[in-house]
């Protein structure tokens, strides 16, 4: 077993403060003078988020680097970062699933109290009468979505390293063109 890596630590613990305080300032942002459409979309993209993630970060741990080899030696579009990814799986799958799938499903526990907190008022509906059926609502599609995700991530496992891998592959050539172009 490895030794706890304490700097990795320290840097997650970082990231998640960061990613916390920008995905609850830009829910609240968007939350404070939105109607009922705006926030339950709000609550969609922040359960979307967090299925998603929890779908890289299943896949990540659950794919076989051995394809990507032959991809790397044929000069592969994405093969080395995908290759990465699954190496540093447990790295990957602690960012994806546990610090952005858990944020996001923290954020949406907020914007829930947003939500139920108007619901109530404007429908004169009883508050944990509110409280229930939209908690109960997000909890059943965050629960659902991240088991079907789940499944979906085993089962392909490859494709979905290889999307990501080729998203970082675009956004390594990108900041590298970049990089390379002469100031004027």
């Amino acid at each position: 077993m490895k030794k706890t890596n304490f700097r990795w630590v320290s840097r997650i613990v970082i990231w998640s403060l960061v990613l916390s305080t920008v995905f609850t300032l830009v829910s609240s942002a968007a939350l404070e003078e939105a109607g009922y459409v705006l926030a339950f979309g709000v609550l969609i993209a922040l359960i979307l988020l967090g299925i998603l993630f929890d779908m890289v970060g299943v896949a990540v741990t659950a794919a076989d680097e051995t394809p990507f080899h032959s991809m790397a030696a044929h000069k592969g579009r994405g093969a080395k970062e995908a290759i990465r990814l699954i190496k540093n799986a447990d790295r990957v799958a602690c960012l994806c699933s546990d610090v952005v799938g858990d944020i996001a499903g923290i954020v949406s526990g907020t914007t829930i109290a947003v939500v139920v907190a108007r619901v109530a008022v404007d429908f004169s509906v009883s508050a944990l009468v509110a409280s229930l059926v939209v908690s109960g609502v997000v909890v059943g599609l965050t629960i659902g979505g991240k088991a079907l995700g789940k499944r979906a991530a085993i089962e392909s496992s490859q494709d979905i390293v290889l999307f990501v891998a080729k998203i970082i592959y675009r956004k390594n050539w990108l900041f590298a063109k970049i990089s390379r172009k002469p100031m004027s």
